[in-house]
């Protein structure tokens, strides 16, 4: 890596080894970590990667980068329903890297170690030819044969969604687009909101319990909601109705819905939301309601799963409805 910057191992030693408490780290000292799962529990893996001016931009402060590689693997893990147990990070590294940048981007990732219980478990890091890029593997644990999948959606199901949808994907338009807010006048704290949804991704981890309780297939909202009910329709070979007018929205979607509805069939669709979709039997829908009420991360009925082959409707007011940009995010 050049100059007097530290070697990999002294790396290491200073800045991760502190992050890996689990014993199965092995303290960083070996080659690879070691995990025994506790008895009657399965181990949910996922990975997801990051890009600088991809996923995230450059510039944006390192602990902020190192929270959202955390948190959009956690998504992932709750809805399969799974606690957090340990992760491995790949870190290559621009050639402008800093030591300070580096020790506020494992602050970063101590912080998040902390709100989600989580540690790290081990990695690589190297040297990039063409800027930052972060690649974590998330590990949870749940109870044995229970994970919820994607494929379990089933005719009579009632839709529900968490948190508000779209913000993300209008939080990268403002950043994007320095006309966007004032544009579409935004007030200034809907515009903090959308930047910050963006830039933090909130993971409904509290509801990866009631998940697996409740659900009959589960994902994270993360390529759009339509595209991930989409991905759930074919997956489970059934059809989906999404009811725009019960699309859980902040104020800012809610003025853009009115004010620029092209940016908001956008949005809508846009990706980076990182809530719960989550296909309920309609017997235990109150249940799964007033239960993520108590657990401080509500939900929304938006819609119901009929018998088909994986196409998905919107209607807006009893009608149906069809947006002009319906594609969701694609990764290439």
């Amino acid at each position: 890596m050049g100059g007097d910057r530290p070697d990999e191992f002294a790396l290491i030693r200073q800045y991760f080894a502190p992050l890996a408490s689990d014993p199965g780290s092995l303290g960083l000292t070996d080659d690879a970590a070691v995990l025994t799962p506790e008895a009657g529990l399965d181990l949910v893996l996922t990975k997801d990667m990051l890009a600088a001016d991809i996923h995230f931009f450059a510039e944006d402060a390192p602990e902020a980068i190192a929270a959202k590689a955390i948190r959009v693997n956690l998504s992932d893990l709750a809805a399969k329903g799974a606690r957090p147990r340990g992760y491995l990070m790949g870190l290559a590294l621009p050639a402008d890297w800093t030591e300070a940048w580096l020790e506020r981007f494992c602050k970063g990732l101590a912080a998040d170690q902390a709100a989600y219980d989580i540690q790290l478990l081990g990695g690589d890091t190297i040297r990039s030819g063409n800027g930052l890029q972060i690649s974590i593997t998330a590990i949870g644990e749940v109870e044995k044969g229970r994970t919820v999948r994607r494929s379990g959606a089933r005719p009579g199901d009632a839709l529900f969604v968490s948190g508000t949808i779209g913000d993300a994907a209008a939080g990268l338009e403002a950043r994007l687009r320095p006309d966007f807010s004032r544009g579409h006048d935004l007030t200034e704290s809907e515009e903090l909101h959308i930047l910050d949804r963006y830039l933090l991704p909130r993971p409904r981890t509290r509801l990866a319990p009631l998940v697996t309780r409740y659900a009959s297939a589960a994902l994270d909202v993360s390529d759009g909601l339509i595209a991930d009910c989409t991905h759930m329709a074919k997956a489970s070979a059934v059809d989906m109705t999404i009811d725009l007018d019960r699309v859980p929205f902040s104020s800012a979607l809610q003025h853009l819905r009115v004010k620029a509805p092209q940016d908001f069939a956008r949005c809508l669709n846009g990706g980076d939301d990182y809530e719960i979709l989550a296909s309920v039997p309609a017997e235990e829908a109150t249940a799964f309601l007033l239960s993520a009420e108590v657990a401080g991360c509500p939900v929304v009925q938006i819609g119901r799963v009929e018998s088909g082959n994986g196409a998905v409707r919107l209607t807006e007011s009893g009608r149906p409805v069809t947006l002009g940009s319906q594609g969701g995010f694609r990764h290439f």
